[in-house]
């Protein structure tokens, strides 16, 4: 608890409070953001998480680790960073996590809060116009919360990696989230990273800038493309004439994206917005990348397999590596197995709506998805909350988990025309200091009079725009038999 709250919650004193958030990542900390906006001086709001400070996947992942979009773009509603630096400046691990402290000591300043960290959520239950809230802490002990709203701000559930389990007794099988990379590249022998989204991209711009020469191979899967931060986000003078805003070119691919054709708009995209270090790459999950990291990446790698990998098995003296073709590569003994595989869609949660039936609790996760990201979730879907307009503001909702399962290659345009189709619902239904406020938009890296001109575009074409999303979405459904549509309470009950 912080230093204002009087006594830490027990099963023998319940906790009352306007507000409950679960979850202090960057979903939890907009909401909270948000909600202290609404909120008086004197109303109350317990954060609850799991871990033992705010950050949220920030505070377990690897310490190399490097924002991969412009600092100031990443943040809790429209605090600023206090961080000295250029505004391209990728932040590192511990700035970030600094930075989500200052938004969580700003927000102190407008309203109670009172933190259970190490602690969580068992159940949650409306009882007679309130939310009933059970919370465990490390030690085992019971907290029960009674809030007139709940935001359950899980957003990915995102969980560290292990190291891959192998047979071989004569490979070192590592995970970057608990050994030390920057060790490892002293060290002579091969490293095989696993994975080709962002960690293992940072990983092996690591290893490769840190001891040019060593040899790092990749067992790439399908390859991972990146939308190309030097055309997203084009630094100095540039922003006036160069680049494309992130906000058209989401707003391109909701356009295109008929619920079937994500074979052609993988080409489409990758060859105007993407780099890879990987030329056939065809996996995209948002993530962001500079052409200079791109060709530092693939100048520095050895050899790239486009397999998956199974296990490392010893062969007599020699070492082999089995793929899922079931073909074999022979892999030196000492050798390094760096498990990069994805974070993302990876944790096995149960559907629930994203909003319940009486308006009183949020839940902010992929299984009815509403946002591309769970940031612009939490800042959003807490404002239709507090603003008493999110049962009746007529948001999609996708089972992105489903549809990650049976088509990857559709995810991110499933995720984008979700997005712009639903921005466009909460324009209609927010007032403008709601949208402006949002420091999360990317287009704010531009000149006003660009950002302008996107708006007015926007505003012309949202409406018209939505119905072909909307014919796109429901094609989704068909497809794949997913949760794709308007929220139905009466279909979700029990």
């Amino acid at each position: 608890m912080s230093d204002e709250a009087s006594d830490t919650p027990d099963q023998t004193s319940p906790e009352t409070c306007d507000v409950c958030i679960v979850g202090a990542g960057i979903a939890g900390l907009n909401a909270l953001c948000v909600a202290s906006t609404y909120l008086a001086r004197d109303q109350r709001i317990i954060l609850v998480d799991r871990r033992d400070r705010v950050g949220g996947m920030w505070v377990d992942t690897y310490d190399f680790v490097r924002l991969h979009q412009p600092h100031e773009l990443f943040t809790a509603g429209d605090i600023g960073w206090t961080l000295d630096a250029p505004p391209s400046y990728l932040a590192t691990k511990g700035e970030v996590l600094g930075h989500f402290e200052h938004c969580l000591q700003v927000i102190r300043e407008r309203v109670r809060v009172d933190e259970l960290f190490g602690h969580t959520l068992e159940s949650d239950e409306e009882i007679d116009g309130a939310v009933r809230i059970t919370c465990r802490s490390k030690d085992g002990r019971t907290v029960h919360i009674t809030a007139k709203r709940l935001i359950k701000a899980y957003g990915f559930r995102v969980e560290t990696n292990e190291p891959l389990a192998v047979s071989s007794s004569r490979v070192r099988s590592i995970s970057p989230d608990h050994t030390d990379i920057r060790g490892v590249a002293d060290d002579d022998a091969p490293v095989w990273v696993i994975g080709s989204g962002k960690t293992a991209m940072d990983t092996v711009h690591t290893l490769v800038t840190r001891r040019p020469g060593r040899q790092v191979n990749m067992v790439a899967g399908t390859g991972s493309y990146f939308l190309n931060r030097d055309k997203a986000f084009p630094s100095g003078a540039d922003r006036w004439w160069r680049g494309v805003r992130p906000n058209a070119i989401i707003a391109r691919c909701a356009r295109r994206f008929d619920g079937t054709n994500e074979d052609d708009l993988v080409e489409w995209s990758r060859s105007l917005y993407g780099t890879s270090p990987i030329p056939e790459a065809r996996h995209f999950l948002l993530g962001i990348l500079s052409e200079a990291e791109s060709a530092t990446i693939a100048a520095g790698l050895h050899e790239v397999i486009m397999d998956h990998f199974v296990d490392a098995v010893d062969d007599g003296d020699s070492v082999d590596m089995v793929l899922r073709s079931g073909t074999t590569v022979p892999v030196a003994p000492g050798s390094w197995i760096v498990n990069c595989t994805g974070y993302l869609l990876t944790t096995e949660t149960p559907y629930e709506p994203y909003v319940s039936a009486s308006g009183a609790v949020v839940s902010i996760q992929p299984r009815s998805a509403t946002f591309h990201v769970s940031s612009f979730a939490g800042y959003y879907l807490t404002h239709l909350l507090f603003g008493n307009k999110i049962r009746d503001t007529p948001l999609f909702e996708v089972d992105i988990q489903e549809v990650y399962r049976q088509a990857k290659t559709a995810v991110p345009f499933v995720m984008l025309t979700l997005s712009y189709r639903n921005i466009g619902v909460v324009a209609d239904a927010l007032p403008t200091s709601a949208l402006t406020g949002c420091g999360l938009d990317f287009d704010r890296w531009y000149p006003l009079p660009r950002r302008l001109v996107g708006t007015l575009e926007f505003l012309a074409t949202h409406r018209r725009d939505r119905v072909v999303q909307e014919r796109a979405l429901e094609r989704v459904r068909e497809r794949f038999g997913v949760r794709s549509g308007l929220l139905d309470h009466a279909a979700t009950a029990g």
